[in-house]
């Protein structure tokens, strides 16, 4: 027969199983509350599953971000797959309206606005994939207190961030642990380097963290002021888009300005090279723009460069229709008092008092390349918004050695054409993709795919056929 105090033990244990066991069944009522059943218009005899709807990151203030996770399909086994976040840039653009809608998601919205159909290189092909849209007040997250409007910027936009992934962990238990990676583009420059910042000096010191990251893929980024406007102007200028005074007034007036508030005699400058553009689209110099598309001379508001839009000016068109239906936000579980009315891709409010744009990521780099942190970044040679040779100058600021040359990849797919081309540094793997824009996954989505896949593996892209 026990003692009391054995009995008072065994008391103790069995209430906090029954404390556990409660917290988790709430959790997985949450889980199973954001399931997607079907949405509008959606093709017929879906193998994967979706869910969707909001973390609180900041009771207080009411600040709630808005995700949706698509998971890979049932018969590529997703309980054995990564999780990816993917976040976009701007800075204030939905993931939802870019990434899930015209890039990486797993559906289309057809030109009548109301039926959806498939992409076939979707990448939860490869893994389950979370889009988040954030700051808060971006797409269909949202704030209660106005002035997070007015005071938001990276260090906010990343702490909601890290606190989101914490928080849904619990709503998704089956991911903790699960190798965890994050992608996005553009202004995602800096969030993610910021992001996975957080969670490598969060996860310091913890040998089986919940939030298993292992590294990131970041397409046409925003990393280091100097670096990217020397690069992005000497773009302009060797692809033809602007004369020879523009230029020299640009390496004069520019070097040294901020990506998102340029000021004085280099705005002007940069108003002169934008008119110099003529009516092209330049996330993607030689894409024929949308006939949609505003044209660069009349539409100058130089610290709003996503609103230059191309090709997909058409597709987000239709992405609008349908994202502001009622039954469509309904079966996403959208929040419809407290969105914005109507649901807009971008905000132009966030990114007009957005307070905090540090002038450089690298030292952020340095320190997750000193972590070991798996560090791919990419190109589309075609974006003259953030191109290539912004990017080239910026990594090469960080003076890293290199493992393996640069050389030309190919798609073994398709008569081993070269996709692109590649340098391997110790700690970082650079990749241009031939023929890609701004958004790489929307103008080479098969490309996007097929570099998404070897990211994932860590594998060096292919040389030959025998790779």
């Amino acid at each position: 027969m026990g003692t009391q105090s054995e009995s008072n033990s065994l008391l103790y244990f069995l209430g906090l199983v029954l404390v556990f066991t409660s917290s988790v069944s709430a959790n997985l009522k949450e889980q199973e509350k954001d399931r997607i059943i079907k949405l509008p218009g959606q093709p017929p005899n879906l193998n994967f599953s979706q869910y969707s709807g909001y973390i609180t990151v900041d009771r207080k203030a009411g600040r709630a971000l808005f995700y949706w996770l698509i998971e890979a399909p049932v018969s590529k086994h997703p309980a054995t797959r990564p999780l990816v976040l993917w976040l976009n840039g701007g800075p204030g653009c939905s993931s939802i309206a870019y990434g899930a809608s015209e890039e990486v998601g797993p559906f289309r919205v057809r030109s009548d606005g109301k039926t959806l159909y498939l992409n076939p290189y979707a990448w939860n092909n490869e893994a389950n994939i979370l889009f988040l849209d954030s700051p808060a007040g971006v797409g269909f997250s949202y704030t209660k207190t106005l002035d997070d409007i007015y005071t938001v910027g990276d260090k906010r936009t990343g702490k909601d961030a890290y606190t989101f992934l914490i928080k849904w962990l619990k709503r998704f238990p089956q991911y903790k642990r699960r190798p965890f990676y994050i992608a996005g583009e553009s202004y995602a420059g800096h969030y993610i380097p910021e992001l996975s910042q957080l969670i490598v000096r969060g996860n310091k010191g913890t040998k089986n963290p919940v939030l298993n990251f292992k590294g990131f893929l970041l397409g046409n980024p925003l990393i280091d002021d100097y670096y990217d406007n020397i690069g992005t102007h000497e773009y302009w200028w060797n692809h033809g888009l602007i004369s020879d005074s523009t230029y020299k007034d640009l390496q004069k007036f520019c070097p040294n300005d901020t990506f998102l508030f340029p000021q004085n005699g280099c705005n002007s400058a940069l108003s002169t090279a934008y008119m110099e553009f003529g009516s092209i689209n330049p996330y993607s110099i030689y894409s024929t723009p949308c006939n949609q598309t505003v044209t660069l001379k009349h539409n100058l508001q130089l610290s709003l460069p996503w609103k230059f839009r191309g090709v997909d000016e058409c597709i987000i068109r239709y992405t609008k229709i349908y994202m502001n239906r009622l039954d469509v936000q309904k079966a996403l579980h959208a929040d419809t008092s407290h969105i914005s009315r109507p649901w807009v891709t971008c905000s132009s409010a966030i990114r007009r008092n957005w307070s905090d744009s540090p002038k450089s990521m690298l030292p952020i780099f340095k320190e997750l390349i000193a972590a070991g942190i798996r560090i791919w970044v990419y190109s589309g040679d075609t974006d003259a918004i953030l191109p290539l040779t912004a990017t080239r100058y910026s990594i090469g600021a960080l003076k890293l050695k290199t493992d393996i040359e640069w050389y030309a990849w190919i798609d073994r797919s398709n008569n081993a054409k070269v996709g692109g081309w590649t340098q391997v540094y110790k700690g970082l793997t650079y990749v241009t993709v031939r023929g890609a824009g701004h958004e790489v996954p929307l103008t080479q989505p098969r490309l996007a795919l097929l570099l998404f896949n070897y990211f994932l593996k860590n594998q060096s892209l292919p040389q030959s056929l025998s790779d």
